[in-house]
């Protein structure tokens, strides 16, 4: 019996020193390899390219005004969004950072950051059916798209009224624009930060529209680290101080969300 508890102690020590190193670690990882790989999807306004072909975005700004206080280089990896928690425990990634959603189960995978902005999911639908659908009893049949894995998705499936409505997974946010825009789809449950940089007057999606008053989830977005990674109460420091010296209200303000900043 003995010789079994000192087995079973030494067993707790040898995973508390592993579980302790790999949070001793991750920073030094990081400085040694002098970036910070930043996983990500395209979508606006948070990461996209502008007309000459250059990453831009809140986020992307954000990201780069972090790791120059961190003192590395940012370096942005298109990922692919249904395997996001896997790249980052391969370390194929560093961080998530892409309008990312804080919730419970992710939070059983990865380390968030302070919460920075605040979000919820709309559904977006042609002009030519405002009329024909205005609430969540009128889009019980509808035929709905959203980004696979996503925040969009966890608020179809966990709508009484929508989890029995058509659905189809696609691989990105844009997509679910392209299908509804092609009458592929009737509805598209997005980021409200995406559709209203993306849909209405003066967009290449001039004949979509967000239902009015309809909102299906709120939310905050966060950057997702590695679990139990040393590099989250660092970053957290750092947004702490560009809200104090006024940094990020002006990334904010520059793509029309200063008013959704977390307070």
């Amino acid at each position: 019996m003995k010789k079994f508890l000192v087995l079973l102690v030494a067993m707790v020590m040898m995973f508390s020193l592993v579980g302790c190193k790999k949070e001793a670690d991750d920073l030094k990882y990081i400085e040694k390899n002098g970036k910070l790989v930043i996983g990500i999807t395209i979508y606006s306004p948070m990461n996209y390219y502008d007309e000459n072909g250059n990453l831009t975005g809140f986020d992307t700004e954000f990201a780069e005004a972090v790791c120059a206080k961190l003192g590395v280089k940012p370096e942005f990896i298109e990922i692919n969004w249904d395997t996001k928690e896997v790249e980052l425990e391969a370390k194929n990634i560093d961080c998530i950072w892409n309008g990312l959603t804080v919730t419970e189960e992710r939070k059983e995978n990865m380390d968030f950051s302070a919460s920075y902005l605040n979000n919820k999911q709309v559904v977006v639908i042609r002009k030519e059916d405002a009329e024909k659908y205005t609430d969540v009893a009128s889009l019980a049949e509808a035929a709905f798209v959203a980004e696979i894995s996503s925040a969009g998705e966890t608020a179809i499936k966990d709508n009484e009224t929508l989890a029995n409505a058509p659905y189809t997974a696609m691989n990105k946010q844009t997509d679910a624009l392209l299908e509804v825009n092609a009458k592929t789809a009737d509805a598209a449950v997005l980021d409200y930060t995406l559709a209203m940089s993306m849909v209405g007057e003066g967009t290449d999606y001039a004949d979509l529209m967000v239902i009015d008053g309809l909102e299906l989830i709120n939310e905050e977005y966060a950057i997702g680290f590695r679990l139990g990674s040393s590099i989250t109460a660092k970053v957290n420091d750092i947004i702490a101080e560009l809200i104090e010296d006024g940094t990020l209200e002006a990334i904010a303000e520059k793509y029309g969300l200063a008013g959704q900043l977390v307070k």
